[in-house]
């Protein structure tokens, strides 16, 4: 009896879905050429404040100015902050698909699903806003999986051992870490001399 439980659930695993959702490998998030001359990465968190004024006023130019034409890349790297935006990092993550999409949406509309007193409440304030917005995916398989926690906690690990970061948004350029008042006046400054 136990043998074909199993074999069933490893049939169901493999032709479910969802389980498509998450492949072995978890992809980055990012977006541009890969071989771009300037690369970017951002540490940052989904409950974060200046991470999604980041998304909302910085993002867009240097996308538009930058990112566009090929000459930077731009990499979104976790570092929650909480609970709340490591389950929101896993959501982020979950399709595996490489595209910043799902992490868009979760910044640029923040307020709506970050409210609550406890995890919970924010995890159902999340779940609804997702259902909202039409995304399909499945919540309580994206939070549990254990291979995107592992690999949001290795961001988060690599962020602090690698470039001290304890901080976020946290922005590096090809491997230095931007030290300057995060607007796009001071960013675009130091992109373009690396041109």
């Amino acid at each position: 009896m136990k043998k074909i439980v199993v074999i069933t659930l490893i049939i169901f695993f493999k032709i479910s879905p969802i389980y498509a959702e998450i492949s072995d490998k978890i992809k980055r998030i990012y977006i541009g050429n890969l071989d771009a001359k300037i690369n970017i990465i951002v540490y940052e968190s989904l409950t974060c404040s200046h991470c999604a004024n980041f998304h909302i006023n910085v993002l867009p130019d240097l996308k538009k100015d930058f990112i566009d034409n090929g000459i930077a890349k731009i990499e979104f790297r976790h570092f929650p902050l909480d609970g709340a935006g490591f389950n929101a990092a896993k959501i982020a993550q979950c399709k595996n698909d490489g595209k910043s999409d799902i992490l868009n949406i979760l910044y640029l509309n923040q307020p709506k699903w970050i409210k609550g007193k406890t995890i919970e409440e924010v995890n159902k304030n999340l779940k609804k806003f997702l259902i909202e917005e039409k995304i399909t995916l499945d919540f309580n398989l994206c939070t549990t999986n254990k291979k995107i926690e592992e690999f949001i906690l290795n961001d988060r690990i690599e962020g602090a051992k690698k470039f001290k970061i304890n901080a976020t948004p946290t922005i590096i350029i090809n491997d230095k870490k931007f030290e300057k008042s995060l607007n796009y006046k001071n960013l675009k400054k130091t992109l373009e001399k690396l041109i």
